[in-house]
């Protein structure tokens, strides 16, 4: 095993304040939230059982990163989106959508940025433009 990775493994906790493992080393029992989700699962309630963690040198966030590991054996199963559910995001959907200017659904997903329409926003950019002249 290579120092770095010898320098994360502390399945005991003794280090670490919880059980920490190197980059594919975790037992198979332990997954990411990622993983459980794959496989139609949630934690259920239980904390963070374990830790991988590994070194980076991610240019913007080089240093040592971590991904947080749960037991499959705790966890449940995920439960269904409910009609109420699915309508409170169709309309959550919705209103991202219109646009606050004109009040039309633009068909995309308006950005924070522009916070208009791409139509209103070029309007805006005109006007901007004439009263500068």
């Amino acid at each position: 095993m290579s120092r770095i990775r010898a320098a994360f493994w502390d399945p005991t906790a003794s280090r670490h304040s919880i059980p920490t493992y190197p980059w594919r080393m975790a037992p198979p029992h332990l997954l990411t939230l990622r993983q459980l989700t794959a496989e139609g699962l949630r934690p259920g309630g239980q904390g963070v059982q374990a830790q991988i963690l590994w070194r980076s040198r991610r240019h913007g966030a080089p240093g040592v990163r971590a991904a947080y590991l749960y037991d499959i054996r705790l966890a449940l199963p995920k439960r269904p989106m409910t009609p109420a559910k699915w309508t409170a995001l169709a309309k959550a959907n919705a209103a991202r959508r219109r646009c606050p200017d004109c009040g039309l659904d633009a068909g995309f997903v308006i950005s924070r940025y522009a916070d208009t329409c791409t139509t209103c926003h070029y309007q805006r950019a005109d006007a901007r433009t004439e009263t500068a002249a």
